[in-house]
């Protein structure tokens, strides 16, 4: 090859070089306009993304603050027909007592006259609501006798007021002026309740009521027990308890009471058995029943001298009577439950551990003598 043939092929392979440098830049300003327009594409996607979410968050709040809206609406539905009529009443009274105070009184001061009689009245109203709401446990009649006075009041005031042109104006003005806070306290402030729920509240009045009773006549009968140091507490014997009243001085005390469907508790037990204990030996009367056995405790062998020995005890709480099935299979559960604590062959331990009738008392021991239980 000579020397023009190879200059010739070194200028054809520079200018092939030249041509795909030139074609390598294109491809990569190719890239870079399509890696642009790629990220702008991109970009505009995600603000368009970020506008619609955007719209939908817009959209659900309104939707949730018209849903609650609409639930507030449901919910006081009464309060928004009861408190435009108070609206109107109030803008008929408070300009017409504002005038008539600065009549009264002569000076700008007059102008707070209704601050008496409707702002009063108003107060004692929403006071009534509010507790009602927040507070049912608590007493609102002194809230509602300050609704009534201050209404009193304004209605007298304005009656007052619309005298001076006639009795129809002073009628009008003075039921205009109370027709507001009438319709709130009836219907919003009040509580209207179901039969059941007033049944349900009479009951747990009657239910509070005894307890308060018992819970003072427990007080009256207490031991007070003294430390070392002179601090003194009320110690209290646990149990089941019915109010009995004194045929004499009708005074309310307790006494154990036994319930008939419901296990005897340990301490009743443990009661009786000290009462028992405390009871002063009497000595054995002469009698049929003595050749089968006695008992060191007192006991009730004779009709006569039980009547005289043993005061009368009344029914426990109006309870029916128990039928003396009940009565044996009491005695026999108390006999396994505390062997000891109740002699079988004292018919005075019987009745008061049951706490039944002398006679069914009597019937349990001689049961119990001849061998068991009919």
């Amino acid at each position: 090859m000579t020397w023009r043939e190879e200059k010739r092929a070194d200028r054809l392979t520079e200018a092939q070089i030249r041509r795909e440098e030139a074609a390598a830049q294109a491809q990569v300003r190719i890239a870079e306009r399509s890696a642009v327009a790629q990220q702008r594409r991109e970009d505009e996607l995600a603000r368009a993304e970020a506008r619609l979410a955007e719209q939908n968050r817009r959209q659900a709040r309104r939707a949730a603050r018209f849903a609650g809206m609409r639930a507030w609406a449901a919910k006081h539905a009464v309060d928004l027909l009861i408190y435009p009529l108070a609206l109107v009443s109030a803008v008929l009274a408070v300009p017409a007592m504002a005038a008539y105070g600065h009549q009264v009184y002569g000076n700008a001061t007059g102008y707070a006259l209704f601050c008496i009689t409707e702002l009063g009245m108003w107060a004692f109203a929403l006071a009534v609501q509010i507790t009602r709401h927040r507070h049912p446990e608590r007493p609102v009649w002194a809230l509602q006798f300050g609704v009534w006075a201050f209404a009193a009041v304004a209605f007298g005031v304005n009656a007052l007021h619309g005298a001076e042109r006639g009795f129809s104006p002073a009628v009008v003005m003075g039921i205009g002026s109370i027709a507001g806070v009438l319709a709130h306290q009836l219907i919003t402030a009040g509580h209207l309740r179901s039969r059941t729920e007033r049944t349900h509240a009479r009951i747990e009045r009657q239910a509070a009521r005894k307890v308060a009773r018992v819970r003072r006549t427990a007080v009256r009968q207490a031991v007070a027990e003294i430390a070392t140091d002179g601090t003194a507490h009320l110690v209290f014997a646990p149990g089941r308890y019915v109010i009995v009243r004194s045929r004499v001085t009708r005074r309310a005390r307790l006494e154990s009471a036994i319930v008939p469907g419901l296990p005897i508790e340990a301490t009743d037990w443990d009661r009786e058995l000290a009462d028992l204990l405390a009871t002063p030996e009497t000595p054995a009367i002469e009698g049929p029943d003595d050749a089968i056995g006695s008992s060191s405790v007192a006991t009730l062998d004779r009709e006569p001298d039980q009547q005289k020995s043993t005061p009368k005890q009344s029914k426990v709480g109006g309870h029916p009577g128990r039928t003396i099935a009940q009565l044996r299979s009491e005695l026999n559960r108390a006999l396994k439950a505390r062997p000891g604590s109740i002699d079988p062959t004292s018919a005075e331990s019987i009745r008061k551990a049951l706490r039944c009738s002398p006679a069914r008392a009597r019937q349990l021991r001689d049961e119990h003598r001849q061998g068991g239980s009919k």
